[in-house]
Parts: structure tokens; sequence; C-alpha cells
């Protein structure tokens, strides 16, 4: 995927920076690091791209969810809905803080379904987690008109789709909170990484403070001398991981705009296929071209060709089956399997209520997953291998056809 691909002299240079300074830590050190400030940097940048008021530095996209759930006060006790299409640490984190992840059904984009959140409510529900899944965006103007009236927090999972938009408005910005991931697989990649985004200063605060142990980062008295409002944990990007950032995310526009123009030859390819169809795009404009998802009429014939593809050396994924980004598939999710042998939260005495991950709950997911492939969009692509990938679906449509 994209962010590795372009490694190069760039994230060579700013890691050098820091280098021959010695610090690599985000904080302090002030006479030592001569005016570099890696991480705060990437923070301003990433910021100012989205167009939103705050951002802060974390060591992954994982970590993000952790803070901005905790920055939200989201807890034991509470609900948060969150799509069945997604990447397990979505889940984690919201059991990470004590509350319960409720799985919610897929529209035709793959992403949550809005009308499906106000099934799925109850008096416990206190946020729901759009997912911006594989590179296009949720039908996030919908979800924020639900949760408005519901009067629910929105934390927007960008994990996948920096860079997206929706009608000219930067993902992740939409919500009370967004996050972004920056791990090896990503748009744009620090190795590890992520970020939590926000327009409002005191749910900046609250995540700043949790991710570093409670310090309020007070430039007056220095870090550690001040007063703290709770306790936190280390969630602490490090420098490293901001001049990486910041190689990468100027060429962010670039790699979004190679992906368009490769995803368009192979969908063009597809296209010719009697029967295909594809994901459905809210906002074709908002897409980051990371992925295509393409459908057939049946499960089986999607199978099929699955198989065709790979005969022919060409890659797609099938996530019905995929362990890492499918609900139902999560056997530990099913069992309640929590790290904690008590089997907090779900057996906590503050929640009281009981939950199931049962594909009956999710129809549409199941037919629409069932049915559906996706095709990771390199940047770079050769001529051999546009040719190998073009050939290939050729090929592979006469076996369904």
């Amino acid at each position: 995927m994209p962010g590795h691909e372009l490694i190069g002299e760039e994230e060579k240079k700013e890691i050098m920076d820091i280098l021959e300074t010695g610090i690599f830590m985000r904080y302090e050190f002030h006479d030592e690091r001569q005016g570099i400030y890696k991480v705060k940097e990437f923070e301003e940048a990433v910021a100012a791209y989205l167009g939103a008021g705050h951002a802060l530095g974390v060591t992954s996209g994982s970590a993000a969810l952790k803070v901005a759930l905790t920055a939200l006060d989201v807890g034991p006790g509470d609900e948060v809905i969150v799509p069945a299409f997604d990447f397990i640490a979505t889940y984690e984190a919201v059991l990470e803080a004590g509350a319960i992840p409720v799985m919610a059904d897929l529209d035709e984009s793959l992403n949550l379904d809005p009308r499906d959140i106000e099934r799925k409510m109850t008096h416990r529900t206190k946020a729901v987690i759009p997912v911006h899944m594989c590179g296009a965006p949720a039908d996030i103007a919908e979800i924020m008109k639900v949760a408005a009236v519901h009067d629910l927090l929105v934390l927007e999972d960008n994990a996948q789709a920096l860079g997206g938009s929706w009608q000219g408005k930067k993902l992740g910005t939409f919500g009370n909170m967004g996050i972004l991931s920056f791990d090896y697989y990503k748009t744009i990649t620090t190795g590890e990484g992520g970020m939590v985004v926000t327009n409002t200063r005191n749910l900046y605060e609250r995540a700043d403070w949790y991710h570093d142990h409670g310090h309020d980062h007070n430039p007056a008295v220095g870090r550690a001398l001040e007063g703290r409002s709770f306790l936190g944990f280390n969630f602490r990007m490090n420098e490293f991981q901001g001049a990486v950032g910041l190689a990468q995310l100027r060429k962010l526009d670039y790699i979004i705009k190679e992906q368009r123009k490769n995803k368009a030859l192979i969908k063009d390819a597809l296209g010719a296929i009697d029967g295909i169809g594809f994901r459905k795009l809210f906002d074709p404009d908002g897409d980051t071209a990371t992925f295509l998802g393409f459908n057939f009429p049946s499960e089986d014939l999607t199978r099929t060709f699955q198989k065709a593809l790979a005969d022919e050396g060409v890659a797609s994924i099938y996530y019905k089956e995929n362990a890492w980004h499918y609900a139902p598939r999560w056997e530990h999710l099913i069992a309640w399997a929590t790290a904690n042998s008590k089997q907090y939260p779900f057996r906590n005495s503050a929640y009281g209520g009981t939950v199931t991950y049962d594909v009956a709950a999710i129809p549409q997911a199941e037919d629409l997953i069932g049915r559906t492939l996706f095709m990771i969009i390199p940047v770079k692509m050769s001529d051999e291998k546009r040719d190998g990938i073009l050939g290939g679906i050729a090929r592979a449509s006469k076996v369904i056809g």
C-alpha cells in the first residue's frame, strides 16, 4: 500500500535532523534540541491540511481511538455503535475504555448504515464510531444528523481514508473527534503512529493530558512540574515518527492522485464484465482510491472469480473470510474473551446489559460482504504490473463468462 512505496530522501533528511540533536522524545530538552520539534510540526501540518483546530500525535491509530474515547468520557456502563466491517482495533478500543461495542449494519458503501443507528440504540448508547473503510467516506452527513437528534457523540475512525473528503470537507473533522493511523499499511506511514483531531479545545486538552500521564504541558512551568487534573498513560508519539510523517504528508496529494489514475484503469477493465457492480461511493470526489470494491450477484460467483484472479496472479481480498476486518469472524469477541479473566467490561455490574455479535443482526452486511471483493490500488504501477493486472482480469472473466 501507498506510504511505504515512497520512502526516500525526504524521510531521511527529516530523520537526520533528529539524529544531529540526539533528542528523540517529543517533550522537554529545549536547549539541546536546537529548535527542532518534529512531532509538534507534524501535528500542526496535519491540522492545517485537514482544516482542524487541533491535532495530537500518538503511538498508533489504535491508541488514538483509546485516547479519543477517554477524552470524550466514554466508559463503564456506556454502549458505542460500531460498524460490522471494520478493523478490530475499533472494537478493542471501546472495550479498553470500559464500554461495550454494539455491532451495526452496513449500507451499500460498505460503511455504517445511518438507518441502523436508531435500531441499535438503547438508553446506554453514548457514542457512534463511523469508520471510513478502505479509503471511501461513510454517509457522514446523515450519520451526523442522526447523532444530533439523539445527542450522541461522534468519533470518526479515519484510519483508512486520510485525505478523503465529503463535499470538500476533509474526513475526520465532522465528528466531535476524529482519529488517523500511520501504520505501515496506511496511505501515509510513520511505521506506527496515529493522531487525534478535534475542533474542540477542551477535548484536545483532555486527550493531551491523558496521552502523557496527566501532564498539562504548561510551558510556563515545564512538564512534570505543573498541576494535573487526572491520571493518564503513555501514548506519546516520538520524534522519529513525527519526522517521517512530515515527509510523507507532503506526498499525500500525489499519492491520492496516482491511486485515482490507477484505480480508473482497473475499474474500466472490471466494468467490462457482465453482472459486475461496484461499491457505492456517496461522494466519488472524496474517495482516496486506496481500494477498489466490486461485487457480483451471488456469493458463489464472487468466490469463483476470486479464485480465477488468484490463478492469474492477481490479488484480491474477500473480507467475509477475513480474520481482522469483519466482526462476526472474531471468535474472541463473540466469546467475550477480553484479557481480563472476569470478562470485563462485558460482565461489569456498571453495564447491566447484554450484547451479541450474531450475523442475524446485520443482514445487509452479510449479503454485501459476501458478494464483494476488494483490490488494493498501488501508487507505483509499472507497465508490466499494469499489463499483468489488466490481462489477469480479462482471462479470469472467461471463467465466469
